[in-house]
This record gives structure tokens, sequence and C-alpha cells, in this order.
């Protein structure tokens, strides 16, 4: 009976295959070294330029709000305390859908929204006892002057299709305008007063998009 035996062969590395094993290993490592600094260098840059274009951009905003806080807005037209009247070009089918006031450095704004077709006309003048158009009623307001506003070629919101905008009272943030109240439309006319301390200097401006009539309030 014959029994096989494995052979085992060790075999000694050789100074040359020494000398190349250490070669590759150097080589390898060299390469890895030189990848981590091109990764590395490459976030570096990255990031630099990142942090350089949010400062600048946000120098840029800063500087934007700046300006814009440094001038406002201005008063529009010539204003004075006198009755200005205007009748439109054509009959217009409009509507007052809303009323804002604004408060700016030296004047305070008062805007009506406007929706419909045609420009408006106006009759505006100070009182010291407004009363309501048709009725004859006495308007209360807040202050010792009225500015009776009266926008012409305003009609009802049934004949435009829309529902009653209920505006009533608007009171005022600054303290040349009190509140604005309105009195409602009567024949093609809408009447608000604006309540004031004083007569002051206002002048009164058309607007388009968005369609609005703004009169602007002087302190002085």
């Amino acid at each position: 009976m014959t029994q096989g035996y494995g052979v085992c062969m060790i075999v000694q590395p050789t100074s040359h295959s020494k000398h190349r094993a250490r070669l590759k290993t150097l080589a390898i490592v060299g390469a890895s070294a030189l990848t981590l600094a091109g990764c590395g260098t490459s976030n570096s840059t990255t990031n630099d330029a990142s942090s350089v274009t949010q400062t600048m951009s946000a120098t840029a905003d800063g500087a934007q709000l700046s300006n814009e806080a440094s001038t406002g807005p201005t008063a529009l037209g010539e204003a004075d305390v006198a009755m200005k009247t205007l009748r439109p070009e054509a009959p217009a089918q409009l509507m007052v859908t809303g009323v804002r006031i604004g408060s700016h450095n030296g004047f305070d704004r008062v805007v009506f929204d406007l929706t419909g077709e045609g420009s408006p006309g106006w009759f505006i003048d100070y009182t010291s006892n407004p009363t309501q158009q048709g009725s004859g009623n006495t308007i209360n307001f807040s202050g010792d002057t009225a500015l009776n506003v009266n926008i012409d070629g305003t009609v009802y919101p049934f004949d435009l299709g829309l529902e009653d905008p209920a505006i009533g009272t608007v009171d005022g943030s600054g303290s040349i305008v009190s509140q604005v109240v309105s009195a409602g439309t009567f024949e093609g006319r809408s009447q608000f007063v604006i309540g004031l301390n004083g007569k002051h200097p206002y002048s009164v401006t058309e607007l388009q998009d968005p369609h609005r009539l703004v009169v602007d309030v002087l302190a002085q």
C-alpha cells in the first residue's frame, strides 16, 4: 500500500525581489499622498470662493437696504390746502375696493384702491362739519378738521358683479391722518372723510398698475 505525501516548498525571497516590492510600496504610498493633497487643495479653494461670494452678496444686500431706508418714498404732486377738483374725460365704471394709510417721513399717504374701467374724477376740500351726500347726516370722525374726498365715476358693487368691500373706518398709524371714514356711494360718487387736526397741504394723484387714487397729506 503506497501512501502519498504532499510536498510544501518554501521559497525564500531574494534581495532583488525585496527591492522591487519596497519600490512598489513606496510608489503606492506616494500616489495616495498626492491624491489626498489634491483633494484637500480643491476643497479649500471651493470653500474660500464660497465665503467670498456670500460676503459680497451680504454686503450688496446691506447696501441696498441702507439706500432704501435712507431715501424712502417722497410725496407726490404739488401740495397745498386749496380745493382740488377734476372731471373725468369719459364716464367711468369704477369701485373703491379698499383704503390704506401709510406714515412716511414728512407726510401720510392715503391710498384708495380702484377696480373697473375708466379714470376717476374727484372733488376734494376741507370742512369742519362733513355731511353725508344724499342724507345730509353728520359724519363723525377723529380730529378737528376733515378733508372731504369725493371720488367720481364710481358705481355700486353689484354693477360690477362684486361683493361690497365694507370698508367702514380705517385708523391711521401716523401723527397726521387720524382715520379715514367711508360714507358710501351715491349717484356715481363715493365719499370718504380724512380726519386731521388742522389743515395740511395735500396733493391728489392717480396711479396705475395697480389702479389707485393717492392723497398725500404733508406735515407742514
